[in-house]
């Protein structure tokens, strides 16, 4: 925006800037009140407490008036200088544009949003004697009514769509328009442009068939690219509650492809998105008629004696029950290694996701279930509550007010294509485990009538964490290793719950922290961990050769088709495809 676009400000007097700072003193509390209410509770605040957060408020917004004062309210070409423990000395990239900093007008408004951003945090963290989960929901519902307070989520106040709007004669909001109705019309937010992708071709793209199908899951197996594999074959379990191909993404991207190159035989179950055939469907069912059976199907198939496992999230979760299942009844040895994606069985510090399994969240889940299964839509919207900044105001501003067209990601396709979850084991999950953390419990879970015990597993266990993971918290993710008995190597992954996993050695990004030795606590990890740039795949390559390094020659039932199961399809199959 030109400077001379700008007129020139009316300063306010000191009287002026007293009953602003007042006002917004008394806007603040009236907004904490009303997320309170959104989150069922009221507020006990020590008086003594919160005058000296106000007070502490006003002051603040009285420095930030005199710099605006000091600054003559006149166009920049450098920020104007902010003491570094001001608010709105915080970098923001929702601020990133330079017009929020030497714009005097966008600048008083990006201060004074920063201003009242930090002081409602202080007061919702000021609340006190409550219950520690209500709090935590006050200050998660805070949080996301100033993610969709800021300025930037507004056409008139933010200079980027201002500017837009004056170059493109208001086209960008037409655009926009157009992007919302379609939104609408279809119940979810859109992140990227799905017309770039197709299954089979240029995602879920690794070659192989599928082999075996139930009312459940398809069980892919991938063809080998090596004359020799590991003799102990690969079974994956992504989680039901997204489509599988979050592992096989484009080629540079596929963990599949690259577990394929490594010689290692692969296999992966496919789950069916729920419908209503599959109303009554329970955890038990996921265990029994999922995994071991798809274990057993793939011990008989290659004659062999064990398989080596992934879950990843729920999927983890649900095999770390699988293998205590295998173990009550003396069938341990069908599972030679587990390995754990960012899973949890200890839902104590499960992060922001129990916040969402109290009794009125139940009753919102009951009459969202219709037709026995929840429409995954509702899942994914939850998922983007946890990160409302960037998955959905992020993209609001660029596609609804900026206009601009949708990139093309194959993670972001990935992300928008969900999933139904069953309705009885939805419940029961969130239940059970989110809010009564029964998992942990001896004998407080059965299955097929097996009461279960984590802690009589021995299997040796690779467990990998985010160290940003906002879905399965570090904290949380540890807790696996204090829950199984078996030898562990437990591995800290940079970044979060997706690009934590997903990070292909060839693109020599972010990093991984492991301890030779054994650690007794998380603090000690941390402590004692050695950080390696790049990827952590080929960290579990290595181990799983100390587990069983023999090789056979890839014939006969190693290649898909060729054995006792043949092929009913092409993977990626009809089940990832919602058929």
């Amino acid at each position: 925006m030109e400077k001379a676009d700008v007129m020139e400000p009316h300063l306010p007097t000191l009287d002026q800037m007293q009953q602003w700072t007042h006002a917004i003193g008394r806007a603040q509390q009236l907004m904490l009140e009303q997320a309170a209410g959104a989150s069922g509770m009221t507020l006990p605040f020590d008086p003594q407490t919160v005058a000296r957060i106000q007070s502490s408020f006003a002051d603040e917004g009285l420095a930030m008036w005199q710099r605006f004062i000091d600054s003559g309210g006149m166009w920049r070409d450098e920020p104007a200088p902010v003491p570094a423990d001001s608010p709105a000395a915080r970098k923001d990239r929702r601020f990133a544009d330079p017009a929020w900093t030497q714009n005097p007008f966008y600048d008083i408004i990006r201060q004074s949003y920063l201003l009242v951003s930090d002081y409602m945090t202080q007061l919702a963290d000021a609340v006190d004697g409550v219950d520690p989960k209500q709090k935590a929901k006050l200050r998660f519902a805070t949080g996301g009514m100033l993610d969709a307070l800021s300025p930037s989520n507004f056409p008139l106040t933010n200079p980027a769509v201002v500017q837009k709007t004056i170059e493109s004669g208001g086209e960008n909001l037409v655009k926009g328009l157009q992007h919302m109705l379609a939104d609408m019309e279809k119940g979810q937010l859109t992140h990227t442009d799905g017309t770039q992708f197709e299954l089979g071709r240029n995602i879920a793209a690794t070659p192989g068939k599928v082999i075996h199908e139930t009312p459940l899951y398809q069980l892919i197996h991938y063809a080998p690219s090596t004359d020799t594999v590991l003799e102990t074959p690969l079974i994956i379990f992504p989680p039901w509650i997204n489509r599988f191909y979050i592992l096989d993404l484009s080629p540079q991207k596929s963990f599949v492809k690259w577990a394929v190159d490594q010689g290692i035989s692969v296999f992966l179950v496919s789950w069916k998105s729920a419908d209503a055939s599959m109303k009554d469907l329970t955890w038990g069912d996921y265990i029994l008629r999922g995994q071991v059976d798809a274990i057993d199907t793939v011990r008989d198939l290659l004659k062999v004696k064990s398989v080596h496992t992934i879950g990843y999230c729920v999927a983890g979760t649900t095999l770390a029950a699988t293998l205590a299942l295998l173990t009550a009844r003396g069938e341990a040895e069908k599972v030679a290694s587990a390995t754990f994606f960012t899973a949890q069985v200890d839902f104590s510090k499960a992060g922001d996701l129990t916040l969402f399994v109290d009794d009125e969240q139940m009753k919102l889940v009951d009459k969202l279930s219709t037709g026995g299964f929840l429409d995954g839509r509702y899942m994914a919207l939850t998922f983007n509550l946890l990160r409302g900044r960037d998955l959905i105001w992020n993209y609001v501003v660029n596609n609804y007010l900026l206009g601009q067209d949708y990139p093309p990601f194959d993670l972001l396709y990935w992300n928008g294509d969900t999933t139904n979850l069953p309705a009885r084991w939805h419940r029961d999950y969130l239940t059970q485990l989110y809010r009564d953390n029964l998992l942990v419990t001896p004998g407080a879970i059965s299955v097929d009538g097996t009461p279960i015990d984590l802690k009589t597993v021995q299997t040796p266990a690779y467990v990998q964490a985010g160290k940003e993971d906002h879905i399965a918290p570090l904290e949380s993710v540890w807790k696996l290793t204090e829950n199984l008995s078996g030898p562990i190597r437990f591995v800290l992954a940079g970044s979060g719950h997706i690009a934590g996993v997903i990070n292909p050695p060839a693109a020599h990004k972010y990093q991984y922290w492991v301890c030779d030795e054994a650690q007794p606590t998380l603090d000690a990890f941390v402590a004692q961990a050695k950080e390696t740039k790049g990827s952590w795949w080929p960290d579990w390559r290595g181990w799983l050769e100390t587990i069983d390094s023999r090789t056979v020659a890839v014939k006969g039932a190693r290649q898909p088709g060729k054995g006792r199961l043949k092929a009913i399809e092409d993977a990626p199959g009809r089940y990832v495809k919602g058929e």
